[in-house]
């Protein structure tokens, strides 16, 4: 389906940080789209009909052709299936699911109803993670280092779904580390790792992990989300012919000490741009490496408990 001008009339569930800073500027500079309606129990968006659920949007606008769904993971998945059902193209915020399970069953129902499932993964689209899995690729790579250690109360103030089970702790940002790795990097896999869990929480507030891969590469990683000052998003690359760096969560490239040349940083623009492509194409993009990443993590990895933490 598409509007008669040619966009893709778009309903966005969810006003929350991400959907304010991220969605609804790029969606609204996008000629591909045109944002129809919005659906938010707490948070309203003006020049649009607002809707307290999913359910009262979808019966409320019979010409919308897609849906965003920016809710926390522990909910998504019913409104997902919901807006499939109902014909509805589905653009899933980081991470798809909470669990690998309930995507699997989305991308069946995407397949059985005909329309366009896009689980995004907003960092590989900064601007140099492409020119780095260009450069990596077919070289021999001795060792990597993953560190994305980031201050929590300034990136998720109050935000208590992300220490609930299913909301993942350091992980909804450490994802964003392993989307980069995995779309980088040879396939590799856990071998060990350690999860520092606040003695008031469920989720993990720090964690190190071990990977390796098919030649045994050592591939560490390392989230944090008790730094303050500086953030650090960084992935170290050593191979036999230099040494690789993205840094600033993949917006920063050098290779050798060289800074690359690279576009400006449009993350969320080029998500966009690839799900109105799969809506035009009918064809979906679900990839669920970095999800497999952190399931590993929570079923192989060593719990510890460290001082509570608090707001």
């Amino acid at each position: 389906m598409s509007a008669s001008n040619g966009t893709i009339r778009i309903g966005l569930v969810g006003i929350g940080k991400i959907a304010r800073d991220q969605h609804l500027p790029v969606i609204g500079a996008s000629p591909d789209y045109t944002l129809t309606a919005v659906a938010s129990r707490e948070g309203r968006y003006e020049g649009v009909p607002n809707y307290r659920t999913l359910a009262e949007m979808l019966a409320g606008q019979g010409d919308l052709d897609a849906v965003a769904l920016c809710q926390p993971p522990q909910v998504r998945f019913s409104a997902a299936l919901a807006a499939i059902e109902a014909g509805r193209h589905v653009f899933l915020e980081k991470p798809p699911g909470a669990t690998l399970a309930e995507v699997g069953i989305l991308i069946e129902a995407a397949r059985a109803r005909g329309v366009s499932l896009f689980a995004s993964w907003h960092s590989r689209y900064a601007p140099g993670v492409e020119p780095a899995r260009h450069w990596l690729s077919g070289r021999r790579i001795r060792s990597v280092a993953i560190a994305w250690m980031e201050d929590v109360r300034h990136w998720h103030p109050n935000q208590a779904w992300i220490w609930q089970a299913g909301g993942m702790g350091v992980f909804d940002p450490g994802i964003n580390a392993l989307s980069i790795a995995t779309h980088i990097l040879p396939p590799f896999f856990l071998t060990g790792a350690t999860l520092s869990v606040p003695e008031n929480r469920q989720a993990p507030i720090a964690a190190d992990l071990h990977f390796t891969d098919a030649d045994g590469t050592a591939i560490e990683a390392v989230f944090d989300w008790r730094q303050t000052g500086p953030q650090t998003w960084d992935i170290r690359v050593d191979t036999e012919d230099g040494l690789l760096v993205l840094s600033k969560g993949g917006s920063v490239l050098t290779i050798d000490g060289s800074e690359q040349p690279l576009p400006p940083e449009a993350e969320y623009r080029g998500l966009y741009d690839r799900f109105a492509a799969l809506v035009r194409s009918g064809t979906s993009d679900v990839d669920l490496n970095p999800l497999i990443h952190v399931a590993d993590a929570f079923l192989r990895g060593e719990r510890r408990t460290v001082e509570a933490f608090t707001d």
